[in-house]
């Protein structure tokens, strides 16, 4: 059995999210679907992280396996890119080793939130539209607080299943980039809905009803409820899994 990583891009406005739902179309589904046609047997893929409804990715990564030994990368690429709808495009192709997993090998992973300040027809559900003038620096300053930090229940969705709330964060910052606000998230994991919050609380102090203080202590309480609402899902991308290079053949 041969394993790949698959790599790509989707806009995930028309999807229930990432994975298999019963109530709507996922981006798993369809690329199962697109996989399974052009191998001619049943293909499962396994992805890096689980996106929600509405939420996008700029490089997604996903394993599968296949007895095909005739496979070339380049060749599967286009094959996919011509069956797959417009709104996900596959950027490569890549043999891994056989106990190489997607999700679990992953070191870290990477999201952006997007926001903008004025109506923008081509943009409306790739960012979030913010009304109220914000300020940079204290949110900035607030996001240096995630680092100190491992223990992010003040941002996880309420009566998950995971094993611990716990999580590194390498990379936490906001830039402007022509007109658009944009929030970078790096961690080794991330929680339920943990983005989403962090930017919706963080947005709460860049507004100045919370104090950078108060945001440390929403931290501390490990409580929800004290936190701000999640942003819209929209403005959410998924940008990068990184795994370790011996994990490539």
């Amino acid at each position: 059995m041969n394993r790949y990583f698959i790599e790509f891009a989707y806009n995930g406005t028309s999807y229930c999210g990432w994975q298999v739902q019963p109530n709507g179309i996922a981006v798993q589904e369809v690329m199962e679907k697109a996989l399974s046609t052009i191998l001619r047997k049943e293909i499962s893929v396994t992805g890096a992280g689980r996106t929600d409804a509405g939420v996008h990715a700029l490089n997604m990564t996903a394993h599968f396996d296949t007895e095909d030994t005739t496979i070339i990368p380049e060749k599967l690429v286009s094959n996919l890119n011509s069956l797959l709808p417009k709104d996900i495009a596959v950027h490569s192709i890549l043999p891994v080793r056989s106990d190489a997993h997607a999700r679990f090998d992953a070191i870290s992973r990477k999201y952006e939130y997007r926001i903008i300040f004025q109506k923008d027809p081509f943009l409306q559900n790739q960012a979030c539209r913010i009304h109220t003038p914000l300020d940079m620096e204290a949110m900035n300053e607030a996001s240096e607080l995630l680092f100190d930090y491992t223990d992010f229940t003040s941002f996880s969705k309420l009566h998950t299943d995971v094993k611990t709330n716990n999580c590194t964060i390498m990379e936490a910052h906001w830039q402007l980039k022509n007109d658009e606000l944009i929030f970078t998230i790096e961690a080794n994991r991330f929680l339920r809905n943990m983005v989403r919050a962090i930017v919706g609380t963080l947005l709460q102090v860049g507004t100045g009803k919370t104090s950078i203080e108060e945001f440390r202590n929403i931290i501390e309480s490990k409580n929800r409820c004290n936190a701000g609402h999640s942003v819209p899902a929209c403005g959410l991308y998924f940008v990068k899994a990184s795994y370790p290079s011996d994990i490539y053949l």
